[in-house]
């Protein structure tokens, strides 16, 4: 009996394992390689010459379009964007939450999760485009971008915290005679919060990233002159703009991950 189980699931890891090749195999074709280009070798040289031998005068020159000014401007887009989304998440994430009805007391439902599935779809660029053509650009449809997103993100995140949530604590208040309310308030809240606050910051840290992209599209923060750099071949200035994000996305990392395991 033994040996017919084992033998049964080596050939099932053989299909598996077959399976992936094939899949491999098929995504491969689909790849158009055209080979490397002869300034390939020219390019790479200028950018780390360009890394090697930054801008450094870009740092800050007062004129509110300097590296700081910008870098400070993305953490803004990233903050404002993660923060509206962290608030704008709750009633989604109860919404979503299949076990909320002994929380509010609304039907079991998958509708939440298709709006959050939905609204996990469009790329943070793709949105930024949108909001460009909508309120023009600038950092508030970096921050329209962001948030958006982000509340698909987290209200998904939320919701599987608030599915998998001790309620001991919510029903001893149940049992004492507490209302949706109260239980709401000084059971359920008190418990899922820290999830929360640790969800949205490792939210925080993606959202930094994808504000140093947006520029690219007009939406402000440093991702714009870092476009104009590498169109310009302007090396030397993307190279302190790279240095400047690789710093800063590192110490938001770091920051972010001692007050994660401060919450954990």
């Amino acid at each position: 009996m033994v040996k017919k189980i084992n033998s049964k699931n080596r050939y099932t890891w053989l299909i598996v394992a077959i399976i992936i090749v094939l899949v491999y195999w098929w995504s491969f074709q689909g790849i158009n390689f055209s080979g490397i280009k002869d300034s390939a070798g020219d390019v790479v040289k200028s950018i780390c010459n360009g890394l090697i031998h930054p801008d450094w005068k870009y740092i800050y020159d007062g004129s509110g379009e300097d590296l700081t000014s910008l870098i400070v401007q993305t953490l803004a887009i990233a903050f404002l964007g993660t923060f509206i989304s962290a608030l704008l998440s709750i009633p989604f994430a109860f919404w979503a939450a299949h076990t909320s009805k002994e929380i509010i007391g609304h039907p079991r439902s998958n509708s939440g999760k298709i709006v959050l599935t939905v609204i996990r779809t469009f790329p943070e660029i793709v949105l930024a485009i949108m909001f460009i053509k909508a309120v023009g650009p600038g950092s508030f449809a970096g921050v329209l971008a962001v948030s958006i997103h982000s509340i698909g993100m987290l209200g998904k995140l939320f919701s599987e915290a608030i599915e998998n949530m001790d309620y001991r604590a919510s029903e001893a208040l149940i049992s004492v005679g507490g209302n949706r309310l109260q239980v709401l308030m000084m059971a359920t809240l008190p418990t899922i919060m820290p999830e929360f606050l640790s969800y949205t910051l490792y939210r925080f840290e993606i959202a930094v990233r994808s504000a140093s992209i947006l520029g690219m599209v007009g939406a402000g923060g440093i991702g714009t002159p870092l476009l104009f750099a590498i169109q310009t071949r302007n090396w030397s200035r993307m190279g302190i703009i790279l240095i400047g994000i690789i710093i800063m996305v590192t110490m938001i990392d770091w920051i972010s991950g001692n007050l994660r395991k401060k919450l954990a």
